[in-house]
């Protein structure tokens, strides 16, 4: 990777380091878009996003409904922006919900205590926006 690789991917992943609201779209029963605001982390070594939420809420039910369906996340900084693409599902094992739990207090706050967290996982499989690492490509 040459320097200006590395500074397109560094930029990418401190932008997913500061901490802003971000959005996340799940596919209700019909097709359309279910859109919420949400924390989200990103992990670019294993190009993992994670959402965590309470078991019942909708983005978790519309996930666990259709089983492999592709989501995305979003977040806006002024002219600055970034989607991460990819398909998602549903972890409610206590390991995951704890590194989870960890990895959103490093980027927003420690969280609420929650009996019902699950956490909606991301495998990123496309980059959009005006902050992305270089096209897409496995060492990306």
């Amino acid at each position: 990777m040459d320097t200006g690789e590395r500074h397109e991917v560094d930029e990418f992943v401190r932008f997913w380091q500061e901490r802003r609201i971000c959005f996340l779209s799940t596919p209700r029963a019909d097709g359309t878009p279910h859109l919420v605001p949400v924390g989200v982390t990103y992990d670019h070594a294993t190009r993992t996003a994670r959402v965590i939420t309470s078991r019942d809420t909708t983005k978790a039910r519309n996930v666990r409904r259709a089983a492999g369906t592709v989501v995305a996340v979003g977040q806006v900084d002024g002219r600055r922006w970034s989607t991460l693409e990819g398909v998602a599902s549903v972890r409610d094992d206590a390991a995951a919900v704890r590194d989870a739990e960890a990895r959103y207090a490093a980027r927003y706050r420690q969280p609420r205590e929650n009996p019902e967290r699950v956490v909606i996982e991301i495998a990123v499989r496309r980059f959009l926006g005006t902050v992305r690492p270089l096209p897409d490509r496995p060492d990306a």
